[in-house]
């Protein structure tokens, strides 16, 4: 699997990096052990930010500030780190959905980057692109319905979308019959070292799905 990054995306964020990481995995429903690191994870978010200062992280920062180059509004189109990052500081729960689905969102959340977790066997191609949603293009956020994407980052298979830093796409989420998982980690700007990120999250994913064959890439 490769990524490629389109040159209206290179002009507005040279420095961007993406980290992949593809794995043969076990999904299930979340342990309590890592819904107990989870849960800290989200105490330690809660006494260092208020909520007005969860849009100057770095990593966040830099997201919005693509947005605003390509137009959108990130505070409408919030990125699924910030949105994870202001549900815990106003003190509600995240939702406990699966295994895989939380560990991304724990990884997310503490690093500020928006991470995309998809069903690798439902990704068309052996490429994904990111480039600038089109006026019009369908898209079917995870449950969010169809979402206006014009303007927004916008990763696409050989079919069309799957993801975005505001939402992943209905065709290609992870489900709790995911055997394959693709999980792309959106540094805009860096804020926890990339590399470092990486290796936390493939730690964990073979700690809590049992990870096998990986494939781990930076572009």
């Amino acid at each position: 699997m490769k990524i490629e990054i389109e040159q209206e995306i290179k002009d507005a964020c040279p420095d961007m990096k993406i980290g992949l990481i593809r794995a043969d995995v076990v999904n299930s429903e979340t342990s309590d052990e890592l819904w107990t690191e989870i849960e800290e994870a989200s105490r330690r978010i809660r006494e260092s930010y208020e909520l007005s200062w969860i849009n100057k992280r770095p990593a966040i920062v830099a997201n919005r500030n693509l947005y605003k180059r390509m137009g959108k509004d990130p505070n409408r189109y919030r990125v699924s780190s910030e949105a994870l990052c202001r549900r815990v500081v106003k003190g509600m729960d995240l939702y406990r959905i699966n295994t895989l689905v939380d560990l991304i969102n724990l990884v997310s959340m503490c690093s500020g980057y928006s991470i995309g977790g998809f069903d690798a066997d439902k990704i068309v191609g052996d490429m994904v692109t990111l480039g600038v949603g089109r006026h019009d293009e369908k898209f079917e956020g995870i449950g969010r319905g169809l979402l206006n994407v014009e303007g927004l980052p916008l990763y696409r298979d050989a079919v069309g979308g799957i993801g975005s830093p505001t939402s992943d796409e209905e065709r290609t989420k992870i489900t709790m019959s995911t055997v394959r998982l693709q999980m792309q980690i959106n540094a805009f700007g860096e804020e926890m070292p990339l590399a470092d990120t990486i290796d936390w999250s493939v730690s964990l994913l073979e700690k809590y799905a049992s990870a096998k064959n990986l494939q781990i890439d930076i572009f």
